[in-house]
């Protein structure tokens, strides 16, 4: 099924320069530039499902528990990215927040859980909530009820870093 079919509003995965654009976080990641992405980004490793291959993605983090190293991201165009299903496949991988890599296993979140998260990521972001939400053609009127549906839509992942992880993780 095309995702027009499953639903018309929700917005294509860029292609050309829009997601080379995308991608170019990427390289400040592997160029050591990660820190000045500040909070909001991890550089996420993951292996490709069918291809076996090493694959890497730049996503926002919706919110970050710092005390138990816990980073909570968001599918923005659906369970079909690559990253997401990726993660469906092998949940156990390999972020970088900063210039620091962590061990992480990856928690698929309830369509309640996502509403909770997206209602509290609106509080604090309330204009690039309500721009997100225009942009993956969700209800976008900012108001609390809009959010919380968004939120249902949006599959949300919580990446949590393993319990005893070794000092010093290398590059995968």
């Amino acid at each position: 099924m095309t995702p027009d079919k499953t639903d018309p509003a929700r917005r294509r995965l860029p292609t050309g320069w829009r997601r080379l654009a995308a991608r170019a976080p990427i390289l400040l990641f592997r160029a050591g530039l990660g820190p000045l992405l500040g909070r909001r980004f991890v550089l996420l490793h993951h292996v490709g499902r069918v291809t076996g291959n090493d694959r890497r993605v730049v996503l926002e983090v919706v919110a970050y528990e710092a005390p138990y190293r816990c980073w909570t991201v968001a599918s923005g165009f659906g369970p079909r990215s690559d990253w997401y299903r990726n993660l469906q496949a092998q949940p156990k991988t390999v972020v970088q927040f900063g210039n620091r890599h962590h061990a992480v296993t990856a928690h698929f979140l309830t369509p309640e859980e996502g509403a909770d998260i997206m209602a509290h990521y609106g509080r604090r972001h309330p204009r690039t909530a309500r721009r997100l939400c225009a942009y993956l053609g969700l209800p976008a009127d900012g108001t609390e009820s809009a959010l919380r549906e968004a939120g249902r839509a949006i599959p949300f992942v919580r990446l949590e870093a393993d319990a005893h992880p070794p000092h010093e993780l290398r590059r995968p």
